[in-house]
């Protein structure tokens, strides 16, 4: 999982998360939990986009934007390197 800090970057949230999941299943269920996280949280507005394939998943939650992968189309669409993340702005977890 990398988390890519947008302040300063974007007007159109503050902050990007990238992960991945094993497959199209995985990456369904990771999409699942986390929008079921944000409605419990009362941020259930978030606006989603590639739940019926689940090739590249995308949950925007007003200053948080996920991406859910496949890794496949994770190398493909390189995100970390369109925004240019370097060691100083980004974490990343296993």
């Amino acid at each position: 999982m990398v988390l890519i800090d947008l302040k300063g970057k974007s007007a159109m949230a503050d902050t990007m998360i990238v992960a991945s999941g094993r497959s199209h299943r995985h990456v369904g269920a990771i999409a699942d939990h986390l929008l079921r996280t944000l409605k419990d949280q009362g941020l259930g507005k978030a606006k989603v986009e590639g739940l019926p394939h689940c090739d590249w998943v995308l949950i925007d939650a007003g200053d948080v934007i996920v991406h859910l992968f496949r890794p496949e189309v994770r190398t493909f669409y390189n995100i970390e390197k369109i925004w240019a993340v370097d060691s100083a702005h980004r974490m990343v977890r296993d």
